[in-house]
């Protein structure tokens, strides 16, 4: 049955939408006047705080000012006062360097070094495929002098930038073993920094992932293929003292590890929530463990979780430390930038752990000995490691049976890492990183 409306009941209808339009408008538009108005309010206090505060400086203070680190000072002073205890300034250098870490691939002669008790530079890595390794360098080496400048504790910041240089070019550095000293030339290039180290014990494939980087996924795919060409038929990943990193690199290791369905996902301040990364559906179908310490923050801990959501492996150590935010970089104008928190990061299924952690399904601790001396443990002194083979051993017998006896421990060297890029090939993409996503003005 047809049902027909007055022209007055019409425009009574029209009236009344109008009004309830016109209504919730001037409602929003007075929320938003009120929050920019409290917002100028907050501006002009803080920018008459800092007035004051440089007017009395410039009058009083009786050494001559540095402009350019005045105003870095200003800028992290600002980002230590929100709370946010991830939040940092970066200046352009600070900026153009952690892009080089972002990548992976640095230019200089492959080591990890720190200052030792003396003041000289402690040779602590020596990177695989190397101008360092190539060169003879050890860890433990003490470099005394790099080109003439002999090294100390107050310019020890400054020798070690002077390692680095262009690619193609010769540092000279004087090297002290075991009290020898002697100077040798080291050529630099672009050198891989590995994330990824592997070995084959028995038939379970072992891989430590020390951070999330650009390189990260090409290494563990080399890494993968080595093992399983070995014989291995179950997975230990290591993601113990990992600080986390780039958050896509371990999505794009997930991806190969994990069903259909999330990975990761981002909550906003405003409350929405988006899917960062997700799954097809083609995985790697073996036993998995997942080692874990306090230390594992970040991507590392949802790297745990997710394979745990998805019941595809067992998390054995302690709980992680507890960091799901995600940062981004906002690029500024004079090559400086922000990093900020924006965002909470969420597992396929499980709550946010930010603050609360990742729980291992078996808690086993190291000693305080095995703490101090954790890079030297292995299968045989490693009760974590142990915990792991003895869970991924009884799976293993579940589904083949008895298996027959290999080595216990099989060595793989690590791959070549891939061929130098030629001058006209286009240089590798950047990905942004759970705490490095850059932002242009």
């Amino acid at each position: 049955m047809n049902r027909k409306i007055s022209l007055g009941g019409a425009l009574t209808l029209a009236i009344m939408i109008s009004t309830v339009t016109f209504i919730s408008t001037m409602i929003y538009a007075q929320k938003t006047f009120d929050g920019r108005v409290f917002s100028i309010k907050e501006r002009e206090v803080m920018y008459a705080k800092l007035a004051e505060v440089d007017r009395l400086v410039r009058q009083n203070y009786i050494r001559p000012i540095d402009e350019e680190k005045l105003r870095d000072g200003l800028a992290g002073g600002y980002l230590d006062g929100i709370g946010d205890p991830y939040a940092r300034y970066l200046t352009d250098s600070q900026m153009e360097q952690l892009s080089v870490n972002r990548e992976g691939r640095m230019v200089g002669i492959g080591v990890e070094c720190a200052p030792s008790p003396t003041g000289y530079i402690m040779i602590e890595t020596v990177y695989p495929d190397s101008p360092a390794l190539a060169s003879g360098l050890q860890s433990g080496d003490l470099i005394v002098k790099v080109d003439d400048l002999p090294v100390t504790s107050a310019n020890y910041e400054s020798a070690v930038e002077g390692i680095n240089g262009d690619p193609g070019s010769g540092v000279a550095l004087t090297v002290r073993r075991a009290g020898i000293e002697n100077t040798l030339t080291v050529t630099r290039r672009r050198v891989d920094k590995p994330t990824v180290f592997h070995r084959l014990v028995g038939y379970v494939g072992y891989i430590r992932i020390t951070e999330f980087g650009d390189m990260t996924p090409a290494q563990y795919d080399r890494a993968l293929a080595d093992l399983f060409a070995g014989g291995a038929l179950a997975l230990v990943l290591d993601v113990r003292n990992n600080p986390g990193g780039n958050l896509d690199a371990a999505a794009q290791i997930l991806d190969g590890l994990l069903p259909e369905g999330p990975i990761v996902s981002a909550t906003y301040r405003d409350g929405t929530t988006e899917v960062l990364h997700a799954s097809d559906d083609l995985f790697l179908d073996v036993p998995l463990a997942v080692l874990q310490n306090a230390k594992s923050a970040s991507a590392a801990e949802l790297f745990g979780q997710a394979l745990k959501d998805y019941q595809r492996a067992t998390l054995v150590g302690v709980i992680t430390k507890g960091k799901g935010t995600l940062q981004r970089i906002y690029s500024m104008s004079d090559g400086s930038a922000l990093d900020l928190t924006v965002a909470a990061y969420n597992p396929p299924r499980s709550a946010n752990f930010d603050g609360v952690g990742v729980k291992p399904d078996f808690e086993v601790r190291l000693t305080p000995d095995q703490e101090a001396n954790f890079e030297s443990l292995d299968e045989s002194n490693d009760p974590q490691l142990k915990k792991a083979m003895e869970v991924l051993q009884a799976k293993l017998r579940d589904i083949y049976g008895n298996l027959p006896t290999q080595p216990d421990v099989v060595v793989v060297e690590p791959a070549p890492a891939p061929p130098e890029p030629q001058p006209d090939a286009q240089p590798p993409q950047e990905t942004p990183d759970d705490d490095v996503v850059t932002v242009s003005p």
